[in-house]
C-alpha cells in the first residue's frame, strides 16, 4: 500500500507495508537487553492462591503483570523531564509524531580512553536544517545489540559539542542505540543531555532523544519517514516503537 504524503510544503511517497522497525522488544528473560545495573525485567503471570492467569495452566485467559524499568530495559523516548526537578511528561510534551528523519552510521573515536561522537564526525553526516529527526547507528553494529548487558562496559557517547550542533541544525528528535547520549559514569554531569535540550536557559521542551534502538544492517544510511509512538505513560520516558519507512521519491 503506497501513501502520498504532504510533508513541508514536498510530496513524499512512502509505502506503508515496508515498515522498518528499529526499535528493541521486551523479553521476561536475561535475554533482554539490561543497562544501569538493572536485573532482567519479568513477565509472569497473575497468581492468586492456586490460580494463574495462564491459558495453558487452567486459566480462561493469559493475563500477565510486567515489571520493567523503560531506560534500561526497552526501545524508549524520553523528554527533558528525565533530567529536571520539576516533573514533565513524555506523554505531555511530545504531541507530533511523524518527521523528516535521517540516518547515519558512525564509528566512535577513541578520546582519552573513552570512544566518542565527536562534532566533527557529524558536521560531515547533517548540513543545518536537513533533517528534524537524527538517527544514530554506531559501528560496529551487530545483532549482540539486542541483548548486550551495558553496565559498566563504559558505552560510546556524545560529546557535548556534537549534542549542541545537533541541536543548532534544527534536530528536535534524537535516535541512537546506546543506553544513553552521555558517557555511563559522568558524575551527574549529563553534558550531552543537557547541550541537546539547551538546559537549563530556552529549554526545548519539545524535543526528545531516544535510546537503545536497533538498526539492522540491511536498513542503509539515507533520509526516511519516522514515525515516533511512546506508549501513552506520564513519566519523563516511555517505552517506544519508532518506525521508519522509506522514502520512494527521493
Amino acid at each position: 500500500m503506497l501513501a502520498r504524503v504532504e510533508y513541508n510544503q514536498e510530496n513524499f511517497k512512502i509505502d506503508l507495508a515496508r515498515p522498518l522497525d528499529i526499535s528493541l522488544s521486551l523479553r521476561g528473560d536475561d535475554k533482554n537487553v539490561i543497562a544501569w545495573y538493572l536485573k532482567s525485567p519479568k513477565i509472569e503471570p497473575v497468581k492468586e492462591g492456586n490460580w494463574v492467569a495462564q491459558v495453558s495452566k487452567g486459566a480462561s485467559v493469559n493475563f500477565n503483570n510486567i515489571y520493567f524499568n523503560p531506560h534500561g530495559h526497552i526501545t524508549h523516548t524520553e523528554c527533558v523531564g528525565h533530567i529536571t526537578p520539576e516533573f514533565y511528561s513524555i506523554n505531555a510534551t511530545l504531541k507530533k509524531f511523524f518527521f523528516f528523519a535521517k540516518l547515519v552510521s558512525v564509528s566512535p573515536q577513541k578520546m582519552d580512553g573513552d570512544e566518542v561522537i565527536t562534532k566533527e564526525q557529524l558536521e560531515s553526516l547533517l548540513e543545518p536544517g536537513e533533517a528534524e529527526a537524527f538517527i544514530i547507528r554506531t559501528l560496529p553494529n551487530t545483532v549482540a545489540k539486542r541483548s548486550k548487558k551495558y553496565s559498566n562496559t563504559n558505552w560510546p557517547y556524545l560529546t557535548e559539542d556534537a549534542a549542541k550542533y545537533l541541536r543548532e541544525c534544527g534536530i528536535e528528535h534524537l535516535l541512537i542505540d546506546l543506553p544513553s547520549v552521555d558517557k555511563e559514569k559522568d558524575g551527574g554531569k549529563l553534558l550531552a543531555h543537557k547541550a541537546f535540550w539547551n538546559y537549563p536557559k530556552n529549554v526545548r521542551f519539545e524535543a526528545t532523544i531516544t535510546e537503545l534502538i536497533y538498526v539492522p544492517a540491511k536498513v542503509e544510511d539515507g533520509c526516511y519517514f519516522l514515525s515516533l509512538q511512546p506508549a501513552s505513560f506520564e513519566n519523563d520516558a516511555a517505552p517506544s516503537k519508532p518506525v521508519l519507512y522509506k522514502i520512494e521519491n527521493l
